[in-house]
């Protein structure tokens, strides 16, 4: 990343159970133009008015049990110095980490680890007494509510899951509602019965039962709807930043999105993403919406989000260079030509410095960003994608000394290959990632993008990582200047064989089998190419002085086994082939090796190091004289998570 000095860098915050807090640093912001400036400021205010919207929407529960949080982390009068107290601090860090009671990674609920009689004195003493008898059962009883999201099995996705999109419905209810709408269902709305309806503080509302109380109804989501409170102060930033547009279509699209929040409308949603995809040129840019479906086992409700972006100019000739070649890369892939695109339109890659951090990309984000989502937009206008460069560099430099590498690389020579290209090659694996996997192929006529149901995000991961890692190891790339040797790309492949078979493991608890789509995917991709290439060993097991190590022998041939299998995914994709998506994700992506699975853990704690990192975010102050704004200052507090988060 352009313009970093070392030695005024500072990344680490703290560590608690699983999670490691990082700060990133926005190095970018001190050369923009006061106009930048001040639109950096409002939009970064816009990106954390809505959290609560996410908070609320992973569960039912979670708006209430973060205020009683906050209230005892505040105005708490007794001692805090005790085991118990403590313990409360250590749940309360996790609950807002997470944006609620459920694991951010693996779904599963924890619970407050403390008496019933002790929560009760916390509440007494901040005169919160009445909260216990409604909060008892959530905060104590581990099987109740146990799982946010609840992706396979044989049970009903939605009555088991434990999110806030639906309210007293069942599977087959949900997608009989949604049956005629396929691909264009909307994202911004929970669907209840008319007897659940909803009012602005979660409470079941007392109207008198009719015959219509079965109707199923959707509560938008916008401004005088379900979110108002939020959507207000979300919309209120919007139009602070809204005359500090770059462009004209960075404008319209700015307004489309306020229109948007006001009405509720998913079409101008659309319009919203259309026109931002024509703005290439601005220094700020931005998402703000309700967008990624991951937490929703059917995949029909969107997260709140957002992330304010500075454009990284140094940064962006590798990613100006994949988009310009984004044809190419197509023509070549090996999938069958019946599912790749003809033309590819509207391509635009930039490497971007994160400004803020909202939504369900906060406290932990993303490191790269594809959209628009839907698919039909992304084929008659393309797409856009960015990689996030500080948040990268923050991971690299947090993880230089923590021995990680060291424990689980095969030998010496591929300890040396990673620490010479591995952030090179996360950075272009990235790239390539967002800007060329999710924007390639197609699907067939009157295949639906939902067709994949609860296992399409885990394919469409698949496909971009599998885009990635086949391309990475094309001497196209050396070609373009991308790269100067294909060690970047074997740098990558190891990288990417040890965090799928052993690595990521260390994120979820023994016993346990992988639930999130990323996970799923990696492992996936790992344990199929490993399966596949057995007979010509080209990944080898290997024990030595009583640890498992996965070596690859064949880097040609693993890339082969790669390309093999994107045919595959992409064949899964374009036809909607949910039986073979279903097969290939619970054969590869789903069950876990549980005798690796302890080794992993058992050499992985010794090494004092958190699985999960997210972020604390920067503060922008606005610098007046004589009542006039004449710059806007950026600072990176020193400070407690805890803190970070309840000011």
């Amino acid at each position: 990343m352009s313009e970093i000095i070392e030695n005024e860098e500072k990344y680490i915050v703290e560590q608690f159970d699983d999670i490691r807090i990082l700060r990133y640093h926005v190095p970018a912001f001190k050369s923009l133009s006061l106009n930048d400036k001040l639109m950096v400021y409002y939009l970064s205010k816009a990106a954390t008015a809505g959290q609560d919207i996410l908070i609320d929407q992973n569960n039912i529960y979670n708006l209430r049990i973060k205020d009683v949080i906050i209230k005892i982390l505040k105005f708490y009068s007794g001692d805090r110095e005790t085991e118990n107290f403590k313990k409360f601090e250590l749940f309360s860090k996790k609950f807002l980490f997470a944006n609620g009671m459920h694991h951010h990674y693996s779904m599963d609920k924890f619970i407050l680890n403390v008496t019933i009689s002790y929560f009760k004195t916390l509440l007494e003493d901040v005169g919160e007494s009445n909260k216990l008898r409604e909060l008892k059962k959530i905060l104590f009883d581990a099987d109740y509510m146990q799982k946010r999201v609840v992706l396979g099995g044989k049970g009903d996705l939605i009555t088991s899951s434990a999110n806030n999109y639906y309210v007293d419905i069942n599977q087959s209810e949900v997608e009989e509602f949604y049956k005629d709408m396929e691909g264009k269902h909307p994202l911004n709305s929970t669907l209840v019965k008319e007897k659940n309806k909803l009012n602005e503080e979660n409470e079941l509302s007392e109207d008198s039962q009719t015959k219509e109380d079965n109707k199923l109804i959707e509560e938008v989501w916008k401004v005088g709807g379900k979110y108002s409170k939020y959507l207000e102060k979300v919309v209120f930033y919007l139009r602070k930043a809204l005359p500090y547009a770059h462009s004209e279509h960075q404008k319209i699209s700015m307004q489309f999105l306020l229109d948007y929040y006001r009405t509720g409308d998913p079409s101008l949603f659309d319009k919203y993403s259309i026109e931002w995809l024509k703005d290439n040129n601005s220094p700020i840019d931005f998402i703000n919406g309700f967008i990624e479906v991951y937490g929703d086992a059917l995949g029909y409700k969107g997260s709140w989000e957002s992330v304010v972006e500075i454009v990284d100019n140094e940064a962006c000739e590798r990613t100006n260079i994949i988009a310009k070649n984004a044809l190419w890369f197509e023509k070549n892939s090996p999938v069958a030509d019946k599912f790749k695109k003809s033309e590819v339109k509207g391509i635009s890659a930039k490497v971007m410095q994160v400004a803020m951090l909202g939504g369900d990309c906060f406290p932990y984000t993303p490191i790269g960003i594809n959209l628009p989502n839907a698919e039909w937009i992304r084929e008659r206008h393309g797409s856009k994608s960015v990689t996030l460069d500080n948040i990268t560099y923050a991971y690299h430099q947090a993880s230089l000394n923590s021995g990680v590498l060291k424990e689980f690389a095969f030998d010496d020579e591929e300890i040396e290959l990673c620490k010479k290209y591995a952030y090179q090659a996360d950075n272009l694996h990235t790239d390539l990632h967002e800007c060329l996997g999710h924007g390639s192929g197609k699907l067939l006529d009157g295949v639906s993008q939902d067709a994949l149901k609860s296992y399409g995000s885990t394919i469409e991961e698949a496909r971009a990582d599998l885009f990635a890692l086949y391309y990475l190891m094309d001497p196209k790339l050396v070609e373009l200047g991308l790269i100067s040797t294909l060690d970047v790309g074997k740098a990558e492949y190891s990288s990417y064989i040890r965090s799928g078979l052993m690595v990521q493991l260390t994120r979820i608890q023994k016993g346990k089998d992988l639930e999130e789509s990323h996970m799923r995917n990696r492992q996936l991709i790992a344990a199929y190419v490993f399966d596949k290439g057995k007979k010509d060993n080209v990944i080898e097991r290997i024990e030595k002085n009583g640890s498992t190590f996965f070596k690859i022998n064949d880097f040609n041939k693993l890339r082969t086994l790669f390309g093999d299998m994107l045919a595959e995914i992409q064949r899964i994709k374009s036809e909607g082939d949910y039986k073979a998506a279903k097969e290939m994700v619970e054969d590869y992506g789903v069950k876990v090796d549980y005798k690796l699975h302890t080794e992993v853990l058992n050499r992985y704690k010794k090494l004092n190091q958190a699985p999960y990192s997210g972020f604390i975010n920067p503060v922008y102050k606005l610098v007046k004289e004589d009542n006039t704004i004449i710059d806007v200052e950026i600072e990176y507090p020193e400070t407690t998570f805890l803190d970070s988060m309840i000011k």
